[in-house]
């Protein structure tokens, strides 16, 4: 099983003092399967330029966690297909999620991975996907 790394987990690895429990989680997964999404990986950016000159460290800490170690899923023709159809359906049924979860969750659907985040209640409204929280 290959896991997609959400953005809060990945938040939740840079601090400085991470909880336990993910990093017990993060160590039982072997590093091949772990990964993340363009989508994620724009969240943190943004993130941290927001902090303006206090972000530099955090620039760092992003490209050593994870642009070094993760490999990176974009948002390809593949995930565009299955986020039409997710977009679609979750509106048809009244529990849209926010766009950028949307975008993430089509990715993990096209290579067939499973999400990893701590925002269990918006992935769990989109059928056939796997969650996982490691934050807990």
């Amino acid at each position: 099983m290959r896991y997609l790394l959400d953005t809060d987990t990945l938040s939740g690895l840079m601090r400085s003092a991470p909880l336990p429990v993910l990093l017990r989680r993060i160590a039982a997964v072997p590093p091949a399967e772990q990964a993340t999404s363009s989508i994620t990986l724009g969240e943190l950016l943004y993130g941290a330029h927001r902090l303006g000159d206090r972000g530099a460290a955090l620039l760092d800490r992003i490209a050593d966690l994870v642009t070094a170690n993760l490999v990176v899923f974009p948002f390809d023709e593949h995930a565009a297909r299955e986020y039409s159809v997710l977009r679609a359906r979750l509106e048809q049924d009244g529990t849209p999620i926010s766009d950028a979860d949307m975008r993430i969750a089509s990715i993990a659907l096209a290579h067939d991975l499973t999400i990893v985040t701590g925002n269990i209640r918006h992935f769990e409204r989109v059928p056939g996907l796997s969650v996982e929280n490691w934050l807990a």
